[in-house]
This record gives C-alpha cells, structure tokens and sequence, in this order.
C-alpha cells in the first residue's frame, strides 16, 4: 500500500514538475499538491538527500528537480518514500527477510503470489516517468474543469 508521504512526494514533484523552469517555495508546492507544509518541508529534505530535488535559499531561492522528470521513474519515488515495493518481506528483491511463521520460503506459495504482485506493480510504476505523471495529472485536471461547463450547457 502506498503511504500518504509517498503520495504527498509524489503531488509535490507533479508539482515541481508543471511549474518548470521556476523555482518554488515550499509554499507553492504545498498549495499547488494539497500538502501541509510542514509535512512537506521534511519530505522535501528526503527528496533533496536521494538526488531529485534541488534547493535554493534566498529570495530567489526555492525548489526544482535536480533531474529530467523524463528520467525519474515513478517507482523510484515510491522506493525513496516507502522503502521496498513488495506486499511482504519475503517477497521482496532488495530487502528480503523470511517470515518468522514460514517453515520453507522456497514452498510458500504466498510469498510467490506476493512476487507476483511486487512484479506486476513494478510493471507500472518503474516504467512511468514522472514527467508522464504530472502530464497525466494535467490533462485530467483540465477534463475535471471543462467537463462540468459542458454539462451545464447541455
């Protein structure tokens, strides 16, 4: 399950991401991702320390990516945020750990299931930019406004 700081990350380099080349305080970020600020703030601490977020003090300070939005992948953000995408210890790739109930991890068919859920997210959020994200959030954040005028005119 995605942990709302890995949401939060996640509008905040959409954020980011839209308002390209500017620099935003964390101010903006926050009012344009509907994050608490304070929360933000360490969030924006993680994101700066793992390469994705560049900072700035002063009065034409603020922040940016650090990176292309094209090359950072989604899952990238999720894995800084939450740590391993795998539903259970066992079953993760990067962190595995057997379970302390398991008698044999090489026959359990729930941590093969649980692989095969850490795959098939995998699947989607390694292989989705964030530039796509926030492109994505755009478009359905222009539909959300046009859709209830065309309503009204019907």
């Amino acid at each position: 399950m995605l942990s709302m700081k890995a949401k939060y990350a996640l509008r905040a380099l959409c954020a980011l991401t839209l308002a390209q080349p500017e620099r935003l305080s964390a101010r903006k970020i926050a009012q344009a991702a509907n994050v608490p600020e304070k929360f933000l703030e360490a969030i924006l601490v993680e994101l700066r320390k793992a390469g994705l977020v560049s900072s700035t003090r002063g009065i034409a300070g603020g922040h940016t990516l650090a990176r292309n939005a094209a090359q950072i992948m989604v899952g990238d953000v999720v894995r800084i945020i939450d740590g391993p995408i795998a539903p259970i210890r066992c079953a993760s790739v990067t962190a595995y750990k057997a379970c302390e109930d398991c008698p044999d991890p090489e026959s359990c068919a729930l941590r093969f299931l649980m692989g095969d859920v850490r795959d098939a997210m995998s699947e989607v959020i390694d292989f989705r930019s964030l530039r796509q994200f926030a492109d994505d959030t755009a478009r359905l954040a222009r539909r959300a406004t046009t859709e209830p005028a065309e309503k009204e005119a019907s």
